[in-house]
């Protein structure tokens, strides 16, 4: 099976990573999209990050009833940081019978020399990249294991919402109605 892995803190889930995920379940050859909630990005602030196993809930509620995503928590086993080469190691160890993709935004792509042994990760898995505004081309697009998708472009992001919450806007249509629900009842990012 095709499995596109979309890495993520999901701090929240919106309908902009919900989108990307159904765009490229529809436009794309991927069979189905796993929902990789990162522990902890060393990039980013951890006072507002929710803990994992409430941020793996929200993933949990807003894929509910869709049998083409699915929540993963391999890097909450893995030591920190966590790089997405070792995931990737055991995945395929783990699941030798899939074949994985890493979906990743245009912002992603342009940093990717960065990113520890991005040149394996090149050479053996496809990259599916989504549009991020004011992005320029990087030294990749044309990498034969790249593919530049013409998905929506989503403006929307979880800082959006946090911020959002905390200043008191109802913002419920950004969210799966379940995780709107959800955050409102624990009083999360308030």
């Amino acid at each position: 099976m095709k499995i596109g892995l979309f890495f993520g803190s999901f701090n929240p889930i919106h309908i902009g990573h919900l989108a990307l995920a159904n765009y490229m379940l529809s436009f794309t050859d991927i069979q189905q999209v796993w929902f990789v909630v990162s522990p902890h990005n060393p990039l980013k602030d951890k006072k507002q990050l929710l803990n994992q196993n409430q941020r793996l809930e929200l993933v949990e509620l807003a894929i509910d009833g869709h049998e083409k995503m699915r929540s993963s928590t391999i890097e909450f086993y893995l030591p920190q940081p966590s790089y997405t080469i070792n995931t990737l190691t055991h995945l395929k160890e783990k699941f030798p019978e899939h074949t994985f993709s890493l979906i990743i935004g245009q912002d992603n792509l342009q940093s990717f020399a960065k990113w520890k042994n991005y040149e394996v990760i090149l050479e053996k898995y496809k990259l599916l990249v989504y549009p991020r505004p004011n992005c320029l081309t990087s030294e990749f697009d044309k990498h034969p294991n790249v593919l530049l998708t013409e998905a929506p472009l989503m403006e929307v992001s979880s800082t959006f919402i946090r911020n959002a919450i905390k200043n008191k806007k109802d913002i419920r249509y950004f969210l799966p109605e379940k995780v709107w629900k959800y955050i409102d009842e624990m009083n999360f990012y308030k």
